[in-house]
């Protein structure tokens, strides 16, 4: 490979490849590699920065680049090893002809960086490989919903569905982490003897890595160059009501009205899908919200903010549809039929790449909801939710799906969050089902999905949030009690909500939401359109499960409550460095070997430890305490660290111990 140095840049050629290697960011270093002309502009997750001084050198045929405490050597062969103050990080994998390190010279001809052409096109399948380290322990990666923390071992899906959001950065007990640069379908397999990062198409590779001395500076380095989640207003920080469906303006207003009366404060109301006529009309229907702005005035009135559920879908009845269609603000498909979605309509998804479609959507819901006093947007279906993912059957404004699907979702929250930026609004909150590296600047509070109302996806929900936080994610939140499946009139339903609110406590937003069963409430009309067709879940409020859960949630929110002016600082501190609320126990105790295989419990900020009751009928469990003073704050007993305990955890009671 013959190196340059251009500006403050390492340049590597060698056949048909471009290399690039630039100090980017806090210790941390950008790589780039392409076979076409030239690299494509396109600084995706890492917009907003720019490269920044670092040491080159070149000598005998090869060359180094460091930036601060990390530091890339490439060898005549091009193959890159990365060094941490000195000691090795990582290596690229590389089972080939001309190297001068042992495993180089190898008649397998695998290289660490490949580019298989697409015919016809500058793009190519991308595959970059990198050496296994033992022991190494790897985190983060945005959410997945199996029962792994340490994703050591796993292969991910490179793709946004229903409950799977995909942010690919990741954190290694080795000291460094690692951002795949790219929105492309693809996967990872971190393998016990190498690990493959793979694109379906692309015009480069575009990786960033940083080496630093604990999780939280990782953490720190990464959303210093993707974005830092903004403020999170006060008074959303208590309880958010929920439920599948209020389908009318009369049911929100009687819940509010009942909070009230009970003395119970409530924050957000949330207004769930189908209060409008068609998919993509954007709006009340009229005949069950005949006055929108009466509506949201007496619940401001009460203290209570109200958000409202706005799907992409545009369905081809639907008043907008033709114009979209025609102004080309609508995903397209490859082949076959234009449908890209079919719950409850023929339906196409708006391209929120286009920077047109993504004005006329928030054009609408300006005119719709804003100008009634709406004061937040959940978006849904943010994936997007499609009929089949045949990720190769979709094409973007910005390209084919498989080629930048993943940075959809990041754009659809950017729709609002600049929408509302436009209008003056400076307290900015959307729920939103997925996300991308970088998110978090658009103000996206993302949750786990339509995920089952049982134990065992209660546990991996645990795992997703944890996960989320490494991967660049503070605002966090789930469905209390999962989102399908539960049966309002089984007892053991009613253990896990329980459960579930208990641990939603101590996690960034409190959430209640499901669709409960059964469904046996008629509809509200027999047509086959508005607000008035769709079926509804039954009641999801506080005391829809019988006096002694009622009783216990109360008891939980009032903890909840007090824990504001803590949840607070948490949000400050997440705004200013990037670190989670909800902090897996290494992050807090990097050095404590026993806090890297725990996953089962987690710091909830710096000062408090949670152990949530993730398994049915269990009234108590073993908690470990890293070194310190903990104070159970169920009973105020004070324990010296460095040991496990066993911990009494009745069905009103979730282990939490205060740090002192």
């Amino acid at each position: 490979m013959f190196f340059s140095k251009k500006g403050q840049a390492l340049l590597g050629k060698q056949q048909n490849e471009i290399l690039k290697i630039e100090a980017w960011g806090e210790n941390a270093l950008r790589v780039r590699s392409t076979q076409n002309a030239g690299f494509s502009g396109n600084d995706w997750a890492l917009s907003g920065t720019s490269p920044r001084n670092s040491d080159i050198s070149l000598s005998d045929g090869t060359a180094s680049i460091r930036n601060g405490k990390i530091s890339a050597h490439v060898n005549a062969a091009g193959v890159i090893t990365f060094y941490k103050e000195n000691k090795m990080i990582l290596r690229e994998y590389y089972r080939s002809y001309g190297g001068t390190e042992s495993r180089e010279s190898s008649c397998l001809k695998v290289i660490a960086r490949e580019f298989k052409p697409i015919a016809g096109g500058d793009s190519y399948q991308l595959n970059v490989r990198f050496e296994g380290n033992d022991g190494e322990k790897i985190y983060g990666m945005g959410q997945y919903q199996h029962a792994y923390l340490n994703q050591k071992g796993c292969v991910l899906e490179l793709a946004q569905r229903n409950s799977q959001v995909s942010i690919p950065f990741a954190v290694s007990n080795l000291g460094y982490g690692f951002l795949w640069n790219n929105p492309a379908v693809g996967k990872v397999m971190f393998g016990k003897n190498y690990t493959e990062w793979h694109a379906e198409a692309s015009d480069q590779i575009d990786y960033w890595i940083t080496a630093d001395d604990s999780p939280a500076a990782m953490v720190k380095n990464y959303t210093e160059v993707t974005g830092r989640a903004p403020m999170m207003p006060e008074n959303v920080l208590g309880l958010w009501q929920c439920k599948l469906r209020y389908r009318t303006q009369k049911e929100v207003l009687q819940v509010a009205r009942k909070y009230k009366e009970l003395g119970i404060p409530l924050d957000v109301i949330v207004i769930d899908f189908f209060h409008w006529t068609r998919q993509g009309d954007w709006c009340f229907d009229p005949e069950y919200w005949p006055d929108p702005k009466a509506m949201v005035d007496e619940l401001h009135s009460m203290g209570v903010r109200v958000m409202v559920s706005v799907w992409p879908s545009v369905d081809r009845k639907s008043k907008n549809f033709q114009e979209m269609f025609d102004r080309g603000l609508l995903i397209r498909t490859e082949r076959g039929t234009i449908q890209t979605y079919d719950f409850n309509g023929d339906c196409v998804s708006f391209d929120a790449m286009n920077p047109e479609a993504r004005d006329f959507v928030w054009g609408k819901c300006r005119e719709n909801y804003y100008k009634y006093g709406i004061d937040m947007f959940w978006l849904d279906n943010a994936e997007p939710d499609y009929a089949q993912y045949d990720f190769d059957n979709y094409r973007y404004y910005l390209g084919p799906a498989v080629k930048v699907s993943n940075i959809y979702p990041l754009l659809y929250t950017k729709t609002f969050y600049d929408g509302l930026r436009a209008e003056g609004q400076t307290e900015i909150v959307s729920l939103v089902r997925s996300a991308w590296a970088g998110s978090q600047k658009y103000a996206a509070l993302v949750w786990s999905g339509d995920v089952r109302s049982t134990f065992e996806s209660f546990r991996d929900q645990l795992m997703a949030g944890l996960n989320m936080g490494l991967a660049g994610i503070p605002w966090w939140t789930t469905d209390i009690g999962g989102f399908m499946g539960g049966d309002v009139h089984d007892p053991a339903f009613v253990q896990l909500l329980i459960r579930w609110f208990q641990f939603a406590v101590f996690t960034p937003v409190l959430r209640m939401h499901g669709d409960r069963d059964p469904h046996d409430i008629p509809p509200l009309s027999d047509k086959d359109y508005g607000g008035g067709y769709l079926y509804t879940g039954q009641p999801n409020e506080m005391w829809s499960y019988g006096e002694k859960a009622f009783q216990i949630m109360k008891k939980y929110l009032k903890i909840r409550l007090s824990l504001k002016p803590y949840l607070l600082d948490l949000m400050k501190e997440a705004h200013q460095t990037g670190a989670p609320l909800m902090r897996t126990m290494f992050y807090e105790f990097p050095g404590d070997e026993k806090c890297w295989d725990i996953s089962d419990q987690y710091m909830f900020g710096s000062k408090y430890l949670v152990a949530p009751v993730l398994f049915e009928d269990q009234v108590s469990r073993k908690v470990y305490l890293p070194s310190g003073c903990w104070e159970n704050v169920n009973d105020g007993k004070e324990y010296e660290g460095g040991q496990t305990i066993e911990c009494s955890a009745p069905i009103d009671c979730i282990p939490v111990f205060l740090r002192k």
